[in-house]
């Protein structure tokens, strides 16, 4: 296609605005690489604010003996949040570690001001199709605005669509979820008011399954996944609800997802009538909103040069050019009625290297986030939000460096990016 006007030129530009997106923009910005993030939503966080998942996982490690293994500019957004009074920290009914569960209007503010206070330009309402190249090499993104077809040229991109929507048009090497295997199922979160949460919580999380399975076999209610989960919000009588499943669904296809957001609606108003006439509790309770896009797990992931295997999670593997720690388990939302865990040996953790960033085929593009090169097992694992953002710290520092050094991502010196992680007080 005809590349549209220019609208700006860059060193550095992030394609997506969720936890990696604004880690990775904050991160090359504070290194004095001018840096704008393109977000589609007219608000940054992702699948924590758009979808509502309203709890950050994989700060800590699992187990008695949690070890903190994320930090820097994900430390950053949680203080803006605890400035605001809008988080608190919880152990996870899976046993998955301390979550940071926060109000999605506070994160809002909080991604936003962490990104103005680094001097990020950006964009909302930005919809990136297609990658511009010149000389057969990533020189910019089209997006698409009110206005039609944008322009923005840059050095360097950073891949933190989620999706790996940039991979793809610049002719990076990837893997697309279900064409080889398995693709994690997805979900519509829904927020319930008026909760009595005290009595819900007494009834127990293997009650309300027991009930789940109960309900769904008598055929009054349809439950496609019967051990769900609910927690509390950081405002009194109010619960965040992660229960629905569309299985199967390859979201970069518009006709499938399209019939999945609809879906997901439909089966919370199973859900919730289910909650609302089996558990006690929720007797007096109301659905208050829906998550305004369905949360995905899982689409395309980069082959890089190091692909994450299950074998690395599992057993605890260490790596030189180690950029983020991950205690996270397997967690695999898998076509069924329950979920899939697997943990890491020890409850300890395991490193992601570098090279996980980098996808074949593209040197001045590095991805971040839950596009990174992983088999579907590892990424079931590695895909958590906090770990997300220690991707796309990581991710922003080394485009700047390459900036510096005019130089390939894969040319990067690992060694100076990881002395700034943990100058900027991150576990490395």
């Amino acid at each position: 296609m005809r590349e549209p006007k220019i609208l700006m030129e860059c060193d550095v530009l992030v394609a997506g605005g969720g936890p990696a997106g604004v880690a990775a923009g904050v991160a090359a910005a504070r290194l004095g690489a001018e840096t704008v993030i393109l977000e589609r939503n007219g608000f940054f966080g992702g699948n924590l604010t758009a979808t509502g998942i309203d709890t950050m996982y994989a700060f800590y490690t699992v187990g008695e003996d949690q070890e903190k293994v994320i930090g820097g500019i994900p430390d950053d957004v949680v203080a803006r949040l605890e400035a605001m009074d809008a988080c608190y920290e919880r152990p996870n009914t899976y046993g998955s570690g301390t979550g940071v569960t926060f109000s999605t209007p506070h994160m809002k503010v909080a991604m936003e001001e962490v990104v103005q206070r680094a001097g990020v330009h950006y964009l909302f309402h930005a919809f990136v199709p297609e990658v511009v190249t010149e000389g057969g090499r990533p020189a910019g993104l089209v997006f698409g605005t009110k206005e039609g077809l944008k322009s923005i040229r840059a050095a360097y991109i950073v891949d933190a669509t989620g999706d790996g929507d940039v991979i793809a048009s610049a002719g990076g090497s990837f893997e697309k979820a279900g064409e080889n295997g398995p693709i994690q199922s997805c979900t519509t979160v829904f927020f319930m008011a008026n909760v009595d949460v005290d009595r819900a919580k007494a009834f127990g999380k293997q009650a309300m399954w027991e009930a789940m399975r109960e309900a769904h076999a008598s055929g009054a209610y349809d439950l496609p996944r019967t051990e769900g989960s609910w927690h509390p919000t950081p405002f009194p009588g109010m619960i965040e609800t992660n229960m629905t499943r569309m299985a199967n669904v390859d979201t970069t296809d518009i006709e499938e997802i399209s019939a999945a957001e609809t879906e997901g609606r439909r089966q919370v108003m199973e859900y919730q009538r289910f909650l609302r006439e089996r558990v006690p509790g929720f007797e007096n309770a109301y659905l208050a909103k829906t998550g305004s896009t369905l949360g995905v797990r899982e689409a395309r992931r980069a082959i890089g040069d190091y692909v994450l295997t299950v074998d690395d999670v599992l057993e605890g593997h260490r790596f030189e050019d180690a950029i983020a720690r991950c205690g996270m388990p397997v967690e695999d939302h898998h076509a069924g009625t329950d979920t899939r865990w697997v943990y890491v040996k020890d409850h300890s953790y395991y490193e992601i290297p570098y090279r996980c960033l980098l996808p074949q085929g593209l040197d001045n593009v590095l991805v971040a986030g839950r596009c990174l090169s992983a088999t579907h097992d590892a990424h079931a694992s590695a895909r958590s939000s906090a770990t997300a953002m220690g991707m796309g710290q990581a991710a922003g520092i080394a485009a700047a460096q390459a900036l510096d050094a005019n130089s390939s991502t894969q040319d990067v010196d690992v060694s100076t990016v990881q002395d700034i992680l943990r100058e900027w007080g991150a576990p490395i």
